[in-house]
């Protein structure tokens, strides 16, 4: 009768490969699958540790295996491939046939044997096996890890794409979270920028607002010759000055309500207003411009329009911004169609004029802050492109809505619907 040394277990096969192919599907995690591996495969050959050694790139590696496993370093591995040169087969520090410098190597790390794990043409790694709990020299253990070699390698394969996958994961997430931080670092101090921006146009438009409308009082004065007579010339140049220090006044009303709006501090201060009236007005104001560039305003102010609840104040500005672009932008000795129709529950304000008009490829952008159409900005260089933003603004704080039409080379129509019953709200 045969005696079995005390410490060696008898090796089934049909129990290997099932420990193994349920190793194999455990994990798609590299280093994961790699000790499930390694503890199944100490197990069922029983020997005293396994450890893997697998490239993921040319210049990374993974490495892991039983606990307390000796890691085999990377230039030891590499030395490897290069002592068995072509020969893919599981080799034993047992081999006759085994090269002396390997098998130095292999006793250096307490290896009874390889395996070299291959790709189609590339090699992807080794498993490093440690010698026999029993003691025993198995070369059936060769020709076993022979025959799985494939399968582990091509299961090895598929986690080493999935590590990669990983890893560029979390390398854009690093890269996004970066990026992120930086936008936000960017927004904060872009955020303090435009704060001080729009601190200092407020400021500076207050203080420009009160020199301003002293000119304007002092020259009205000298044209009404309140200090002397005035000749036709000199009425002539300070007619010009006066009206370009209303039109500076508006700028300066136009900034600081743009201002209120990046700040939140924009309010309908809303209140019964005669808007028939307060065309009539504003045209008034300028029929001198108007007659210097031989055009005309033809309006026929409507008598049951009523009062309407909204603020006065900035729609003028509204109504100015339309009748100022409409003189700019008219052809000489032009007729400028101003209305006000009342209907149900509605009331529309328009100005048509027969200028410039305003190119079909660039409405869309019409208005929004600062932007000038390319025909505009040769015309008239000196314009902001905030007449227009802000008017929308203004209509849609009133809940009403903007009417606009134009043709390239024709002329264009400006102008707003506005509910006849109105209720004062503020806009953030």
């Amino acid at each position: 009768m045969n005696k079995t040394h005390p410490k060696r277990r008898a090796l089934r096969t049909p129990h290997f490969y099932s420990a193994i192919t349920h190793a194999l599907t455990s994990s798609t995690d590299l280093r994961n699958l790699i000790e499930q591996l390694s503890e199944q495969i100490a197990s069922q050959l029983d020997v005293d540790h396994v450890s893997f050694f697998v490239f993921t790139d040319s210049d990374h590696f993974v490495t892991a295996g039983t606990y307390g496993y000796p890691a085999v370093p990377k230039s030891d591995a590499k030395a490897i491939n290069l002592y068995m040169g072509s020969d893919r087969r599981t080799t034993s520090i047992y081999e006759r046939s085994a090269d002396d410098r390997l098998r130095r190597l292999m006793v250096s790390h307490n290896m009874s044997m390889f395996v070299p794990l291959f790709r189609r043409d590339s090699l992807l790694g080794y498993i490093f096996i440690g010698e026999s709990v029993a003691g025993i020299r198995n070369k059936s253990h060769m020709k076993l890890m022979d025959s799985i070699a494939d399968e582990i390698s091509i299961a090895l394969q598929n986690a080493v794409s999935m590590h990669a996958v990983r890893e560029l994961n979390a390398t854009l997430q690093q890269k996004i979270t970066d990026a992120t931080h930086e936008l936000k670092t960017s927004n904060a101090q872009l955020q303090r920028l435009d704060m001080a921006k729009d601190e200092f146009v407020s400021m500076a438009s207050h203080q420009l607002r009160t020199p301003l409308t002293s000119v304007k009082g002092y020259i009205s004065m000298v044209l009404e010759g309140d200090a002397g007579p005035v000749s036709d010339a000199q009425k002539q140049l300070l007619e010009q000055a006066f009206l370009s220090s209303e039109r500076m006044v508006r700028l300066i009303a136009d900034f600081l309500n743009v201002s209120r709006l990046q700040t939140g501090k924009f309010v309908v201060d809303a209140h019964p207003v005669d808007l028939a009236k307060v065309v009539s007005q504003e045209l008034d104001s300028l029929k001198t411009n108007a007659a210097s560039r031989g055009l005309t305003f033809r309006y026929h102010p409507p008598k049951n329009v009523g009062l309407i609840t909204l603020d006065e104040d900035k729609i003028r500005q509204v109504i100015m911004n339309f009748c100022d672009n409409a003189l700019y932008y008219s052809k000489e000795k032009s007729t400028i169609q101003v209305s006000l129709i009342p209907t149900k529950g509605v009331v529309s304000f328009t100005v048509k004029d027969t200028g410039i008009g305003v190119p079909k490829e660039e409405q869309a952008g019409l208005f929004t802050k600062f932007f000038r159409a390319s025909n505009a900005k040769k015309q008239r260089p000196d314009g902001t492109g905030v007449g227009l933003f802000l008017a929308k603004k203004v209509i849609d704080a009133h809940g009403g809505t903007m009417i606009f039409e134009s043709i390239e080379a024709k002329g264009s129509t400006f102008g707003f619907r506005l509910p006849v019953s109105l209720v004062a709200k503020d806009t953030k």
